[in-house]
């Protein structure tokens, strides 16, 4: 890689472990009959998109999740429950090295995610971690819920190199999902592609 100034950090199975298969077994047992098919890796229900792209809300997507199932009773905990068992947590020392790289590169986050989540993962930082956020990690955080946005889109990638500056020739961008790493590609980002179970850890090499 030539001289990197810049780093875009994924958050999912980057810095925060996700378990595919621990969150399609929820879903199995809510009532999804092809629960790899409705949300996988590199697959997933149209509700997804929008939901991350917050074009629906909350209220919608448990809506849209009563109605797959075809299961009026289900609660908001219950959907809620099963769509958030996926989220394991933050492996030790990824923060730490997120810190120390700040010191070093102009660092940011850019995740696609939705407002259950969101909250979700923020309520465990604090709970967890003692934190308000991962604002301190990084110069700027961008969530694709909030932006209308998301990966792989390249709007999203243009918002954050023209917000900040950025040369695509300097910045990395790190991600677990390869069609993600070919959208920054296309305007010249220089990209990793993490392997699960691999994490931030791996790119030691950084510092």
């Amino acid at each position: 890689m030539s001289t990197i100034k810049n780093i875009i950090f994924d958050y999912g199975n980057v810095i925060f472990t996700l378990d595919f298969l621990k969150g399609q077994q929820a879903w199995k047992e809510l009532g999804i009959d092809d629960p790899a098919q409705f949300y996988g890796h590199r697959v997933q229900d149209r509700i997804f998109d929008a939901f991350e792209r917050g074009e629906a809300g909350a209220v919608e997507f448990r809506e849209y999740i009563r109605g797959v199932i075809n299961n009026p009773d289900l609660t908001d905990q219950q959907i809620d429950n099963a769509w958030n068992s996926m989220l394991v947590g933050i492996p030790a020392g990824n923060m730490e090295l997120l810190a120390d790289l700040k010191t070093k590169y102009r660092t940011f986050l850019l995740s696609n995610i939705n407002p259950i989540h969101y909250d979700y993962i923020m309520d465990y930082l604090k709970n967890d971690h003692g934190l308000d956020g991962n604002d301190h990690l990084f110069e700027k955080t961008y969530y694709s819920h909030l932006t209308g946005k998301r990966k792989p889109e390249v709007e999203i990638f243009q918002q954050v190199l023209d917000e900040n500056h950025l040369n695509p020739a300097e910045t990395l961008f790190v991600d677990d999902s390869p069609q993600h790493l070919v959208a920054a590609q296309k305007l010249g980002i220089q990209t990793y592609l993490m392997t699960a179970p691999d994490n931030i850890q791996k790119l030691a090499f950084l510092k």
